[in-house]
């Protein structure tokens, strides 16, 4: 920083660059890495695997969005392979003790076999059992649908991607080409940590941590933390830091403290099931409608906080700054001194940024060597069809970065089943050379029925079940 420019003024003059950062020194990014063909299911796969290797599909990602779509193009005998550490970014960037917000009921199985249910009776236990899940038991879950959807997958890493005539072809650190038809991006939250950039330079760099990126809570014990944010993530990683022996946690947000009170997602899975078979329904209503339905899942998802936190909360080496925002920074003699707009003070010695995560798509780093300039981008989003694909024809975008096109869910995994059914189902159509005329023809009639203000009634062909 310029000198006679502090952390303080910074803070104070609203100064900001770029529309957020992720904080330097994270880990590695969990996008690549990983490689499965559908009919070697039962061979090791090395790293000679991704060596000018091809086939029909491509899947960047092995989170839940990756290996549901895995198991899908399995079962329709879509020639397949997944690049990505399975679960990499859940067990790297999550923390032990950690709980989940969702039930038994968001499975990764689109073919409805290996759910959490199967899992469950497979291991001789019942949904209450585990509820709330944790990251462990999903992580579990995750495994054993792994192993039973034989679902293998290579550590290797993707440099870029480009296109070869009308193939797509990803390369790999190690010089390795793997040419597809279709490529999916399943690369879920990793590279959208979003810091404030005002915040960000406000404090120094090896002092702060975004949540994504503090996972060790034994390296605070005895520190004094201050976290910014005061949604569900904040609240739990306060938990986690007092009962890893943190000093003192206080945690500054800008809104209400949210209520302690069960979310009711049970209205979620009837939305989520229809779009798997009419994929356009959510672009296709109003913008009041989308409005409606969005602040309808922030309320259940934002303005509440799990009950089970309640109690691990009221501690006297916890407390909660409502309604206050972070002024200015300056290092002083016993720490990090942070002023408030409520007049108040705190020393800390450490900054834990609960900011969440925001969509900026060109922050994706295999792409820029070769497809970023090809993809439409709108408001930091990629422009998708109905199907997921983007304007850069065989390329398809699932999980945080749809939430655009496809409203909310696609951040949570309850839409994990129907995103593996819709991209399946057209991959499988463009395979047997049927898609193209059937796109032609929907989009027309959606257009005139959009047009005319009508709801448009998509034939009975369409969105049919591959299977």
């Amino acid at each position: 920083m310029n000198a006679g420019v502090s952390r303080r003024s910074v803070l104070a003059s609203g100064l900001a660059i770029g529309a957020g950062l992720i904080i330097p020194g994270a880990p590695a990014r969990f996008l690549p890495g990983g490689v499965r063909a559908a009919d070697r299911r039962d061979e090791p796969l090395t790293e000679s695997t991704a060596k000018d290797t091809r086939t029909d599909l491509l899947i960047v990602g092995a989170g839940p969005f990756g290996l549901s779509l895995a198991a899908y193009a399995q079962q329709a005998d879509i020639p397949h392979m997944v690049v990505g550490a399975p679960m990499g970014f859940w067990k790297a960037n999550m923390p032990q003790g950690m709980h989940l917000r969702s039930s038994c009921d968001w499975s990764l199985d689109p073919l409805g076999v290996h759910s959490i249910d199967a899992y469950l009776k497979n291991i001789g236990r019942i949904c209450r059992d585990v509820e709330p899940l944790s990251r462990n038991f999903y992580l579990d879950y995750a495994g054993w649908f792994q192993r039973e959807k034989g679902i293998h997958s290579l550590d290797v890493t993707v440099s870029s991607m480009h296109t070869e005539g009308r193939d797509l072809v990803a390369v790999t650190e190690g010089g390795g080409r793997i040419r597809s038809r279709f490529i999916v991006l399943a690369i879920g939250f990793g590279n959208f940590a979003h810091v404030p950039p005002e915040l960000a330079l406000a404090f120094p760099r090896d002092r702060c941590d975004h949540t994504s990126d503090l996972v060790d809570f034994g390296r605070l014990k005895d520190q004094r933390v201050l976290i910014i944010g005061g949604r569900q993530s904040a609240f739990e990683w306060a938990a986690l830091m007092r009962e890893a022996g943190v000093a003192a946690v206080d945690l500054c947000y800008r809104h209400d403290t949210p209520a302690f009170a069960a979310s009711d997602w049970r209205w979620v899975n009837p939305i989520v099931d229809r779009m798997a078979d009419d994929p356009g329904w959510y672009r296709r209503l109003s913008p009041d409608a989308k409005q409606q339905l969005d602040q309808r899942f922030w309320s259940e998802g934002r303005l509440k906080l799990e009950p089970w936190l309640a109690s691990r909360i009221k501690h006297a080496s916890i407390k909660l700054h409502p309604r206050t925002a972070v002024t200015g920074a300056d290092q002083g003699a016993s720490g990090i001194e942070v002023a408030l707009d409520s007049g108040e003070v705190l020393t800390v010695d450490h900054v834990v940024f609960a900011t969440g995560y925001k969509v900026d798509f060109v922050r994706v780093p295999f792409l820029a060597n070769g497809l970023r300039s090809s993809v439409n981008v709108r408001d930091g989003f990629p422009v998708l069809d109905e199907h997921f694909q983007a304007s850069v024809p065989g390329l398809y975008v699932t999980s945080l970065a749809a939430t655009r096109d496809f409203g909310s869910f696609l951040g949570f995994t309850v839409s994990v089943r129907a995103q593996a059914k819709i991209i399946g189902r057209n991959i499988s159509e463009v395979m047997n050379g049927v898609a193209a005329s059937k796109a032609r023809s929907t989009l027309a009639s959606s257009r005139r029925a959009i047009g005319a203000g009508q709801r448009f009634v998509p034939p009975p062909a369409f969105g049919a079940p591959a299977n």
